[in-house]
């Protein structure tokens, strides 16, 4: 079959770098679409289980609310492990799965799941959510969210209102966290001394204001022939409309909030809180990436939606980035492409040294940059990304290793039988190594299988790695037998 090879790329030559050409032309269209990041992911394939549990303690919360939810996620399939942590008035359960499990197969199961203890929670706690969708590299924008003459309150809930809904729709973006400020409430502060005078318990005062906080529908009615639609809006949106609320009707005469309460804009109790450079209290923003994402892309997509978004905000405030991963991602791909450029360029010098041919070492030089489009091809079929840990590890000693034996035996040839077709000269030379060359790549092929089979955290760093390398060197083999032979006669 070697023979045939060589056969094939010298007898149909143009044709076979016509192939070259073409795959080429494919690696460089898989390039443009690798994600590239600045280092490997190695966060596991999981789901983060949130749920508020509202005013219970740490303890009431791990016996309540984690303990069932862990119960019933140990029984799904391909569970790996399954924890959980308790706080005051939250719980967080984290289902991790096995490798290779589709993440979205894995939050529809736990979904599913939810779904079957939802009763089984007590009544005052919310129902679970999901978390988002990344990992924890998925940090990639950082903003704070200045405004002079506003409060930390009107700044939190600018940041929550107008700034968060905009930033998620940008695609790659699956989660917008903010911290810092206040975040904004009414506050119905009541008068026991009045609760008691009117004879009005205090879950009389909650149930009232739930049930006056709600919109509905009261179908359509018909009128001269044209339909009415019927709406009930109750929505409390000011300090009136809650003062105004009627708890009870007492000896006839409604009892409303405000005479039993003093109702007031307030802040939720918070824990911790967020400073800048020593000045004082700042409003942040966190932009999570959807797991698997391009930060290089998603980061631009961001920076042209926060110019959008400054435009439209109220005069004086303003969005500030004081991080991004952009910097990383850059330094990482100019480390890189200083290294490549630079291994690449050794390894030209020495071929020359040490062939003494020019057209010789220019051929086995080019196999280094076919060789790395190739590698691209398998990147993207295999759903790597580029970055230090995949693309670090390429030795261009390896990936020339073929072509240097190839072209080097047919120089030597050619300098011997000078009277001799040149096409059969080429032909002989490269059948007589073929067969070398085919079992010294895969020799060298066989020692990144080993590193393909790992599994968990030694499996995520370095399988990427082995898989890039190991294409890398096929191409070359490839290029060896095809392309040299081809570009030689």
């Amino acid at each position: 079959m070697l023979k045939s090879i060589i056969t094939f790329s010298i007898r149909q030559k143009y044709v076979a770098l016509a192939l070259v050409v073409l795959m080429a032309v494919a690696g460089y269209f898989s390039l443009m679409q690798l994600p590239i990041n600045s280092l490997p992911d190695v966060t596991p394939v999981q789901v983060l289980v949130i749920t508020k549990a509202g005013r219970f303690s740490p303890f009431d919360v791990e016996k309540l609310v984690s303990y069932p939810i862990e119960t019933a996620m140990n029984g799904l399939p391909d569970v790996a492990q399954v924890r959980s942590i308790s706080q005051f008035g939250l719980s967080a359960v984290t289902v991790e799965f096995d490798e290779g499990t589709d993440i979205y197969f894995a939050r529809q199961m736990v979904s599913q799941r939810l779904q079957s203890i939802a009763d089984e929670l007590p009544p005052d706690v919310s129902s679970p959510q999901l978390g988002p969708i990344s990992t924890a590299l998925g940090e990639i924008y950082q903003y704070v969210v200045m405004g002079e003459n506003y409060s930390l309150t009107e700044l939190r809930e600018i940041q929550d209102w107008l700034i968060a809904p905009q930033l998620k729709v940008v695609s790659g973006v699956t989660e917008i966290n903010s911290f810092g400020g206040f975040v904004k409430q009414y506050d119905v502060v009541i008068q026991p001394g009045k609760l008691r005078t009117f004879g009005i318990s205090l879950s009389e005062v909650l149930d009232a204001i739930a049930n006056n906080n709600s919109v509905s529908g009261g179908n359509f009615i018909e009128h001269n022939d044209e339909q009415y639609i019927i709406r009930g809006f109750g929505q409390i949106n000011t300090i009136k409309d809650i003062e105004n609320i009627i708890v009870k009707n007492v000896e006839n005469k409604p009892v409303f909030i405000r005479d039993i309460a003093q109702v007031e804009i307030g802040t939720q109790i918070r824990q911790g809180g967020v400073t800048q450079d020593g000045k004082g209290e700042v409003v942040t923003g966190i932009v999570m990436m959807l797991r698997g994402g391009n930060g290089r892309e998603v980061i631009s997509d961001i920076e042209e939606k926060i110019e959008t978004i400054n435009a439209s905000l109220p005069e004086g405030v303003e969005i500030e980035k004081f991080y991004d991963q952009s910097d990383l991602i850059s330094r990482t791909t100019t480390t890189l492409l200083t290294n490549l450029t630079e291994g690449g360029m050794l390894v030209i010098v020495i071929l020359l040294l040490m062939l003494g041919e020019i057209s010789g070492a220019l051929i086995v030089a080019m196999v280094i940059p076919l060789s790395m489009l190739f590698a691209f091809i398998g990147m993207r079929e295999f759903g790597l990304a580029a970055n230090l840990m995949s693309l670090g590890a390429i030795d261009f000693g390896m990936v020339v290793d073929g072509s240097v034996v190839m072209v080097e035996n047919i120089v030597h040839r050619l300098q011997t039988d000078k009277s001799a077709d040149k096409s059969k000269v080429i032909k002989k030379a490269a059948r007589q190594v073929a067969r070398p060359i085919f079992f010294g790549v895969l020799i060298i092929l066989m020692v990144y299988v080993p590193v393909m089979t790992f599994r968990g955290m030694e499996g995520i760093m370095y399988r990427p790695m082995a898989i890039t390398v190991a294409t890398a060197v096929f191409g070359s083999l490839l290029l060896a037998l095809i392309f040299v032979p081809a570009i030689s006669s």
